[in-house]
């Protein structure tokens, strides 16, 4: 995807000012009305019961069906590895995405279990050459150090952002009926936890985990050059494409689009760990009604998760300390979804076993 200047910017400025619709409600209902009928205690498949009318309601039918599912890896690198926040090199962003290409990667095994589809996507690795089985949609080969610089122009973190929705609408046009977000980048819970800590006006402390693994003195670093960039851009007092421009990353800015894409093509999306519920953050303030469209899959190990979904008023199913990334929650939760849908698609009803039905008091 080309991009110039200023055409960027006042494209994504005119896509944002289009509002999102809400999920029809009148199926929302009709979906819980539904599994109310079916031979089971009241509620008694739990929180799959609402996340299933959710899903018909942003579909708009209550003939659900999510069996074309598309796994969306973003990957990118991150300048700020430089600053010693990272166990790993950058070379480990190219190198995992290209096993990604080939199936072979953790959520590329994942989703072929569940019978999903696994796109990953270049969206800023530091590198040239395309890799065998990864889109290309490079904006730039990852980005600058946000400790010296801002990471991104706006004019490029515009250009990620509506990669991501152009993703979406492709997928949308496609006959997908569901998305799940991933990413790879080495560094990139340091670009997550800056954006969190950003927009949610909170302390670096309270929002930035150990990522792959990091000791305390690299903790200690990582928490320090994610405070000094917030005093340095003033990012307490920044707009949502400030944040992203300056301690983003061009995954994030991509995860965000493609948030907003669900909200402009009514097409649920899935949420996996910390780096794409930064994203969503980023969605919902640039575009509110978005969080509308998410469903967030696991809880994950770092700290910023729970704030981020409060901010989002969402809440994620699986609590299993998972940190593995890639998409591999999201697809974990695709499955739970399929199961549940089981029950609402071929579930006994009340009536078919002469049983009088529980009533809601």
């Amino acid at each position: 995807m080309g991009y110039s200047g200023k055409h960027m910017l006042n494209k994504l400025d005119k896509l944002l000012k289009t509002p999102v619709e809400p999920p029809d409600q009148s199926v929302y209902k009709k979906v819980l009305e539904h599994w109310d009928a079916i031979a089971k205690p009241l509620d008694g498949m739990g929180r799959f019961e609402p996340l299933t009318a959710q899903i018909g309601a942003i579909l708009g039918t209550d003939q659900i069906d999510i069996s074309k599912k598309a796994v969306l890896v973003l990957c990118a690198d991150h300048g700020i590895v430089a600053e010693g926040v990272s166990q790993s090199g950058q070379y480990v962003t190219a190198a995992v995405a290209k096993q990604m290409g080939k199936g072979a990667s953790p959520v590329g095994k994942m989703a072929a279990a569940i019978g999903a589809d696994t796109m990953p996507v270049d969206i800023g690795i530091n590198g040239n050459g395309q890799l065998p089985g990864v889109l290309d949609r490079k904006i730039r080969c990852g980005t600058r150090n946000f400790h010296t610089e801002p990471a991104m122009t706006k004019e490029e973190a515009a250009a990620a952002v509506l990669t991501g929705v152009e993703m979406a609408g492709d997928c949308k046009r496609k006959g997908y009926h569901i998305l799940a977000t991933g990413e790879m980048g080495i560094g990139n819970t340091t670009a997550s936890s800056a954006v969190a800590a950003a927009l949610l006006k909170c302390d670096a402390d309270a929002v930035t985990g150990r990522g792959a693994g990091l000791c305390d003195e690299k903790l200690q670093r990582k928490k320090q050059v994610i405070a000094e960039a917030i005093r340095k851009y003033k990012l307490y007092e920044a707009g949502p494409l400030t944040v992203l421009a300056a301690v983003g990353g061009l995954e994030l800015a991509g995860l965000a689009g493609i948030c907003i894409g669900g909200g402009i093509f009514r097409i649920p999306v899935v949420l996996d760990g910390v780096i794409s519920m930064a994203g969503a953050l980023l969605a919902e303030r640039l575009m509110p009604g978005t969080a509308k469209y998410l469903l967030a899959s696991h809880a994950g190990k770092e700290p910023a998760v729970q704030k981020l979904m409060d901010a989002l008023q969402l809440a994620p199913v699986i609590d299993a300390e998972m940190a593995l990334g890639e998409g591999t929650g999201a697809v974990m939760m695709l499955s739970l979804l399929d199961l549940a849908l089981c029950v609402y698609q071929a579930g006994a009803f009340f009536q078919e076993l002469a049983v009088e039905p529980y009533q809601r008091y």
